[in-house]
């Protein structure tokens, strides 16, 4: 496997573009995005489980009942959610690519994102239809721009893997900065694959992935309400179909984890007023259902994500983390590390306190990346939670978010 670039795009038959349409005030900034595939394509997708759902997904839910589409559209700057006219303007959104690209409007994947309640006009879109259909190509880096809210920074990157000696790739975009957290964490994320695989072996290829991936993510412990991840795989490397379980599939679902877990990192990296990656590190769990719990615990401590904010090996805050967590486990048995580009250092051991160099424990933790690591010591289960630190700009970005 071997990473490369082109985002979306990289995969063979698949263009994109990113527009301003008007939607958002600032003119500057890209607010619509365009994922086409030249032919119908294998479709999957998961969803947030708030119970609080924005109307795009209710739209995208009909569209993939049949396991295809050919286009997925998105909007930033309205989150097209709590509007009693919301799936209205999310149908009329398919319809508008539909007519223009003279595919079926039931093949659109449908995606909104920004301020939550306030109605989306369908204006702006309509008006910059003809534009956005124009400009499509190879234009990852366009589509990435056009999905961003609070983002600072593109996420978007691709892989090229192999199934039955024939090259494919798949490459995937997300947004998400804020209101980030596991179960189904807060993100939109595309991903488009030239691999054959049937709609059916799709599903279950994102349904787990996202156990390990997505679901292992936070930033703030806030769930939204238009998480969506899909996945478009239109056969067009010219690989033999993925219909079974077996090699293919395997070396499909490594691929597709190598984008997710490259974009969840990503994700993290770039939350909202963030300074640091978190990493937490779970080995020796009596299970892999208790190492995930253990891991999602320390990276949605708000304290402990305060002290990796301030370079503080306080570790107390771990052991805090995991005692409340929910997990059944020895606390007696628990040893806990930190460590990143400067080294790594012990700080507890079988639940307690080690001596260790204040010194060089700030040197590790001023790093942009840090890894939390957790031995349990009851067991062969391990798990990977990602996170941030918690920072003064994050009240700053939501206190006036709506603004």
């Amino acid at each position: 496997m071997i990473q490369i670039a082109g985002g979306v795009c990289a995969a063979k038959g698949f263009r994109a573009n990113g527009i301003h349409c008007g939607i958002r005030r600032n003119r500057s900034k890209r607010d619509i995005a365009l994922i086409v595939s030249d032919t119908r394509a294998a479709a999957a997708a998961v969803y947030t489980r708030n119970l609080v759902k924005g109307a795009p997904l209710a739209v995208t839910k009909r569209h993939l009942a049949d396991g295809y589409a050919s286009a997925i559209v998105c909007n930033s700057g309205n989150a097209n959610t709590c509007n009693a006219n919301g799936e209205a303007v999310a149908e009329r959104m398919c319809e508008l690519v539909a007519g223009a690209l003279q595919i079926p409007a039931a093949d659109v994947v449908v995606a909104s994102t920004g301020v939550i309640g306030q109605p989306l006009d369908i204006t702006p879109i309509e008006n910059g239809m003809a534009s956005l259909v124009k400009g499509l190509g190879k234009h990852s880096d366009f589509a990435a721009e056009g999905i961003m809210t609070t983002d600072t920074a593109r996420k978007e990157l691709a892989f090229s893997f192999t199934v039955g000696g024939k090259e494919c790739r798949i490459g995937g975009i997300a947004k998400g900065s804020g209101m980030i957290h596991p179960n189904m964490a807060t993100m939109l994320v595309f991903i488009t694959t030239d691999a054959a695989i049937t709609p059916e072996l799709l599903s279950k290829a994102l349904s787990n992935d996202v156990k390990d991936s997505f679901n292992m993510i936070s930033v703030d412990g806030d769930t939204s309400t238009n998480d969506m991840v899909t996945v478009l795989a239109n056969g067009a490397s010219g690989a033999p179909e993925i219909t079974e379980e077996g090699e293919a599939y395997d070396a499909f679902c490594a691929a597709l984890a190598a984008v997710t877990r490259s974009l969840c990192r990503a994700i993290v990296a770039d939350g909202e007023g963030a300074t640091k990656l978190l990493e937490c590190n779970v080995v020796g769990a009596e299970s892999i259902a208790v190492a995930k719990t253990v891991a999602k615990s320390v990276v949605c401590s708000s304290l402990l994500k305060a002290a990796m904010f301030g370079a503080d090996a306080n570790w107390g805050r771990v052991l805090c983390a995991i005692g409340y967590s929910g997990a059944e486990l020895d606390v007696s048995k628990v040893d806990v590390s930190f460590s990143s580009a400067k080294g790594e250092i012990p700080v507890c051991k079988n639940g307690a306190g080690v001596d260790f160099s204040e010194e060089l424990a700030k040197k590790i933790l001023l790093e942009r990346e840090i890894a939390i690591n957790v031995s349990l010591g009851s067991g062969e289960g391990k798990a990977t939670a990602w996170g941030c630190d918690l920072t003064y700009d994050y009240v700053k970005i939501n206190g006036d978010y709506r603004s």
